[in-house]
This record gives structure tokens, sequence and C-alpha cells, in this order.
């Protein structure tokens, strides 16, 4: 077995008709749909970029809450410390 048959995993011949069958199916499909391929990187980018956004913004409502809560509690907590207050 050569090296480049190894490097492919079968017969040069064998592989470029795979690779030829396979990329008139995805390009079929892609035309369907109306894709181009800097579609389907933007398409790739967004979804890590609103990923990346949905976290944050996953933080920021967690804050807001405690935040929300805090305004309410820790007044009440000083206010019966204060009522409670031995000498």
């Amino acid at each position: 077995m050569s090296a480049l048959t190894r490097f492919l995993g079968d017969s040069p011949l064998r592989v470029f008709l795979k690779l030829l069958v396979v990329s008139f199916l995805v390009g079929l499909v892609m035309s369907a749909f109306g894709w181009s391929p800097i579609d389907v990187l933007y398409g790739i980018r967004n979804f890590f970029v609103d990923l990346w956004n949905l976290g944050f913004r996953a933080i920021d409502r967690f804050l807001g809450y405690i935040l929300l809560g805090a305004a309410i509690v820790i007044p009440a907590f000083l206010l019966l410390r204060i009522a409670n207050y031995r000498k």
C-alpha cells in the first residue's frame, strides 16, 4: 500500500469519485436553499456570537435578580437588626 493510498484511505481515483459525488450533492442542496459558502461561514460565526452573548445575557439576568432582591432584603435585614439591637 502506497503512502498516498494510506493517507487517503482508498485509491486516489475512488476518493476523487466519492468527493465528486458528495460535492455535487452538497452543491445541489446549497443551491436549492440559496446558500453560498460565505453564508455558511457567517452562519457558523453568528451561532458562536449568539452563544457567547447568551452566556453573558444569562449572567446579567442572574445578577439583575440578585440586585433586585437585595434592594428589599438588605434594608429589611438592617431594620430587623436595628429593631432587635440590645445594648
